[in-house]
């Protein structure tokens, strides 16, 4: 299902995706689209992403990273991804971050 926000004009602004369970269950997640734009040249990419309101920081594919051009810096210190449990995400810390602008 895809809901839009309209201005006072009945103009289409801003699209949500809202994905459902199969058959009657509560909502699982929503998707927005965003753009992804780069610091230093302003070419972007439109993506799909999944807003999640319990979050502490935003996370993004080295390997997409890569592919889509964007510069990769790494840091100090790694950072460990938690679970939503609380335990520490089986995959590898963050080493690296990535400097863009958000357009959504």
């Amino acid at each position: 299902m895809e809901v839009g926000t309209s201005d006072s004009k009945g103009t289409k602004k801003k699209e949500v995706k809202l994905r459902k369970a199969k058959g009657d269950k509560s909502l699982r997640e929503i998707i927005v689209k965003i753009e992804l734009k780069r610091i230093d040249t302003q070419e972007g990419v439109m993506v799909e992403a999944l807003l999640d309101s319990g979050v502490t920081g935003l996370v993004i594919s080295s390997e997409f990273a890569r592919k889509q051009g964007f510069k990769l810096k790494k840091i100090n210190r790694p950072i460990y991804v938690r679970n939503v449990n609380s335990s520490f995400n089986q995959e590898k810390p963050n080493k690296h971050i990535v400097e863009v602008n958000i357009y959504y």
